[in-house]
């Protein structure tokens, strides 16, 4: 019980801090959950809550998506995560972690150094962003801050960076999520539908918590916060 509480505070704390980046929730609860069910199940647990949670983000920003971004981010982000997701259990994945790990503390500290640094704006530029998040995303559950890394070099206004985002990541999770019942890598998940039905609850009060902050916040200091909140991944992913 005291670790569903726990579990589920961290999930709302996970949905705020991921409103203000655009990604996150997934770091933030994987290493949580793990310590009380196996790797692939809370995967599978973690990634229900992370598709509310962008669900109810899409709800509030739907205004604000870019769509030409969503599509050119998103088709490539559904072939890649299926991928990923279908390998789950045959690759070994502590290399590509450890290779993600060190790319977005390099990519975070540039970034704070050359605040006006951007990758220039391109459809190639968007197609390997949704590429690397899809393919990352279905094989860990950590996609999200390599798509952080590449959208963020947009210059999307925060609302509109943040609502196109959570398309990106909800179309993601809608092929991966299947992907994992398909294969069985999702065991035992009948065991966690309550836990699941209050990390839905928290994930809708924590997007409202997350745009309440997130108003509050002039573009530049948006823009630091999610290069922080890249080193802060990348440094976890290591740990």
């Amino acid at each position: 019980m005291i670790i569903n509480i726990l579990f589920v505070s961290v999930s709302y704390l996970a949905a705020v801090a991921a409103t203000l980046a655009g990604f996150g929730s997934s770091t933030l609860l994987v290493p949580v959950a793990i310590h009380f069910m196996d790797v692939r199940t809370a995967v599978f647990i973690v990634a229900c809550f992370h598709l509310f949670n962008n669900l109810f983000k899409i709800r509030l920003f739907w205004r604000k998506i870019d769509f030409k971004t969503f599509l050119l981010f998103g088709i490539p982000s559904i072939i890649f995560a299926f991928t990923g997701a279908f390998f789950i259990s045959i690759l070994p994945v502590d290399i590509i972690k450890k290779v993600l790990g060190v790319f977005l503390i390099i990519y975070a500290i540039y970034s704070l150094i050359k605040p006006r640094f951007a990758v220039k704006k391109s459809k190639w530029t968007a197609i390997a962003g949704g590429s690397f998040s899809g393919l990352l995303a279905g094989l860990i559950g950590l996609g999200g801050a390599i798509r952080g890394a590449f959208l963020v070099t947009f210059n999307l206004a925060k609302e509109i960076y943040v609502g196109t985002s959570a398309a990106i990541a909800t179309v993601i999770d809608l092929t991966r999520i299947p992907t994992y019942i398909f294969t069985g890598a999702a065991r035992e998940i009948e065991s966690y539908i309550i836990l699941l039905l209050f990390l839905i609850v928290s994930a809708y009060f924590g997007v409202r918590t997350g745009k309440a902050l997130l108003n509050r916040i002039n573009q530049d200091t948006f823009r630091r916060i999610v290069s922080v909140a890249l080193f802060l991944v990348g440094i976890k992913i290591l740990i």
